[in-house]
């Protein structure tokens, strides 16, 4: 058994630098829920202020008594320890989780970041925490089985027909994404979890109107959303290291 799994190698790669290889160990777990029957968030919000977790808070714009939170942390435990204990609790303990929209994933890496350690663990909490972005769109999606078939090299030139528009509206400072995996961590098979956030509710709109036009959205994915979309009313605030 042990020799069947010496080939195995969990780690994050990023490219090379100077010719050393990039690696990490640790990642970053995110966690999406959607609640319902939230009346004043202002409860909530000082709550989140008191248990300095990281994370954002979000009115619902399709629910005037609804909410959205997500939490951070390196920490799969925290998850099942801290934010569970926190969930109930008032004012959380007598809202309704809308269980449709619950996500859960995690940061990775694709083999080509030039600072590995900022992709994983700083730049969502960046993206998530920013207060010049308040608009947020959230939402899962898995690509069809016919996409895991194709040839590496011609996966790698749909998803770079797609990461280019993410990047456009990234540069033009319109939208600003959260990409993370989420094979085998979510009840409906989800392959990922897209989060998109920025100044204005319109762009985060074109920018998934633009993905689309894509080969990799047009062909090969089978299903996206629930979407959840909304405006922060408390974001936690940037560490040094992640701003």
């Amino acid at each position: 058994m042990a020799a069947a799994t010496m080939g195995i190698d969990l780690r994050e790669k990023g490219a090379p630098v100077n010719g050393q290889a990039q690696t990490l160990e640790t990642r970053l777990f995110v966690q999406f829920l959607a609640f319902g029957g939230c009346g004043d968030l202002a409860q909530a919000a000082q709550a989140l202020v008191a248990s300095k977790i990281e994370g954002a808070l979000y009115g619902d714009c399709s629910d005037p008594r609804g909410a959205g939170l997500v939490a951070l942390s390196q920490n799969p435990n925290f998850f099942t320890g801290n934010l569970r204990d926190l969930l109930n609790q008032e004012p959380f303990r007598s809202w309704t989780i809308k269980t449709e929209y619950t996500m859960f994933g995690r940061t990775y890496s694709s083999g080509y970041e030039a600072d590995l350690d900022d992709w994983l663990l700083q730049r969502p909490r960046r993206t998530i925490g920013n207060p010049e972005w308040p608009w947020a769109i959230w939402y899962p999606l898995r690509r069809s089985g016919t996409f895991a078939q194709l040839p590496p090299e011609e996966q790698a030139g749909i998803l770079r027909e797609h990461g280019a528009i993410g990047r456009a509206f990234g540069d033009a400072d319109y939208s600003h994404d959260i990409r993370l995996a989420s094979f085998g961590l979510d009840k409906w098979d989800n392959d990922f979890i897209i989060g998109l956030v920025g100044k204005d509710l319109f762009p985060l709109s074109a920018t998934v109107q633009a993905m689309r036009r894509t080969k990799q959205t047009s062909q090969y994915m089978e299903k996206m959303g629930p979407f959840f979309i909304g405006r922060a009313v408390w974001q936690s605030p940037l560490t040094a290291a992640s701003s």
